[in-house]
């Protein structure tokens, strides 16, 4: 897993396809977005106690909105993908590939530009993985990601507005 998560890195291509095709992968993969998952709950935790905001809504939030948006990510673009380009894959392919994508997100550990860092990483790691994943030309898989990547945003700011709302909601019950 070690070696795949610096392919990875690396944005090696055969990682990519190796991940695709190996359904033993599938684990890994889950294992990789969870690792992420408490990392960034973690971080938002941290941000939201030296904010003064509260806590636990955004680490539990984050928590749960790492693992949907895995899952929302890769059937947009399996979607998005198969129908509007034809390209050829599963949903559990595209769920692996692009819980390896994750990976780099690891870099949230390094305060301040790490997650910035990571997310980039990850952004470009995507690419790859719907690419190779769907077996799509760049253009093609770019348009792809893209789509996948808005409904993530989307669904991230949906889920901001809930829980700051209810924040907002107990603090005002609270006095």
């Amino acid at each position: 897993m070690l070696e795949r998560i610096i392919g990875v890195f690396k944005l090696d291509v055969k990682t990519f396809e190796e991940v695709e095709h190996d359904s033993a992968a599938t684990m890994q993969a889950v294992i990789i977005v969870a690792v992420v998952a408490v990392l960034a709950s973690l971080g938002s935790l941290f941000g939201s106690m030296v904010s003064g905001t509260g806590g636990m809504g955004g680490f539990f939030g984050t928590l749960i909105w790492t693992f949907v948006g895995w899952i929302v990510w890769a059937v947009v673009t399996y979607f998005v993908g198969t129908t509007l380009f034809g390209g050829q894959a599963t949903i559990e392919e595209m769920l692996r590939v692009l819980g390896f994508a994750y990976a780099p997100q690891l870099l949230s550990i390094i305060p301040c530009i790490g997650a910035f860092i990571g997310l980039i990483w990850s952004l470009a790691a995507g690419f790859i993985a719907v690419r190779q994943g769907l077996d799509l030309d760049n253009m093609k898989a770019l348009i792809t990601i893209a789509v996948g990547f808005v409904v993530i945003i989307i669904g991230n700011i949906a889920l901001g507005f809930l829980l700051g709302g209810s924040a907002a909601l107990i603090n005002a019950i609270g006095g």
